[in-house]
């Protein structure tokens, strides 16, 4: 790999454990998330190993990632790697109760954010002939539950973004990869929840979960193959985590 290594969501979870993992292996990384003073730490300790650049921005926000990943300086330029990491879920409502404002937010990030981010840096891959982008997932893309409406929805988008990537890229040499894992331990319950820690605690309790560094792992992986090899799509789940069974409503007797 000679290029950049470009990460969206890396102030914290599997972002910043993708950006720990590529730093370990010595690659230039392009850090991206909302949260400057986060960034500023991650850049600042990660600088020791490898060559790191921080962008503050928030992916929802179309001219702020065209003007500034567009304009990045060298030679952070040339981005070989993009993961698209950037998403959130928010509440677990039912599709008759849910806040508004929450589908909002999650198809602007998990939607809007993966097409600014892609369409923003493809063209240079297109240009330098090589790339591989990859689109962080989720398990909700292919097994619905109550209350993953439009966070399942927009994860369905970014499976079926991720193919559609692949054909039309046919011949210019560049991999989609769509790494989906299920239940990990990361700061994703916590903002799902508001904050209340007892509940996103509850949501592992009793189980081992992934962490965020196996799916750091996983990412580093499929970049890592050689370069004729396209993953295109990685399910992922804890041991303690299946399917459950077909939920069947019977009406109680009369």
């Amino acid at each position: 790999m000679s290029g950049s290594v470009l990460i969206t969501g890396a102030s914290s979870g599997f972002g910043e454990a993708a950006a720990r993992r590529f730093a370990a292996a010595g690659y230039p990384l392009v850090l991206v998330a909302r949260r400057q003073e986060r960034i500023d730490a991650l850049v600042e300790e990660l600088s020791s190993r490898t060559p790191c650049h921080g962008v503050v921005l928030d992916v929802r926000d179309r001219q702020s990632v065209t003007d500034r990943l567009g304009s990045l300086p060298e030679p952070f330029d040339d981005v070989e790697v993009l993961v698209n990491n950037a998403g959130l879920a928010l509440g677990m409502g039912g599709a008759d109760t849910a806040d508004l404002d929450h589908w909002d937010t999650m198809v602007d990030t998990n939607i809007k954010g993966v097409m600014y981010c892609t369409r923003t840096i493809l063209p240079s891959m297109v240009s330098r002939g090589g790339g591989h982008i990859v689109n962080l997932g989720s398990v909700a893309a292919s097994w619905p539950y109550p209350g993953g409406n439009a966070y399942g929805g927009s994860k369905a988008f970014v499976q079926q973004f991720s193919r559609n990537l692949r054909t039309d890229l046919s011949g210019k040499n560049i991999r989609v990869s769509c790494v989906e894992p299920g239940m990990c331990e990361t700061e994703f319950s916590l903002v799902r929840f508001e904050g209340d820690a007892a509940k996103a605690d509850a949501v592992y309790d009793g189980m081992q979960p992934l962490s965020a560094a196996d799916v750091a792992e996983i990412i580093f992986w499929v970049t890592s193959l050689p370069a004729h090899i396209n993953v295109n799509q990685l399910e992922v789940m804890p041991v303690t985590q299946t399917w459950s069974p077909f939920a069947v409503h019977r009406d109680q007797p009369g």
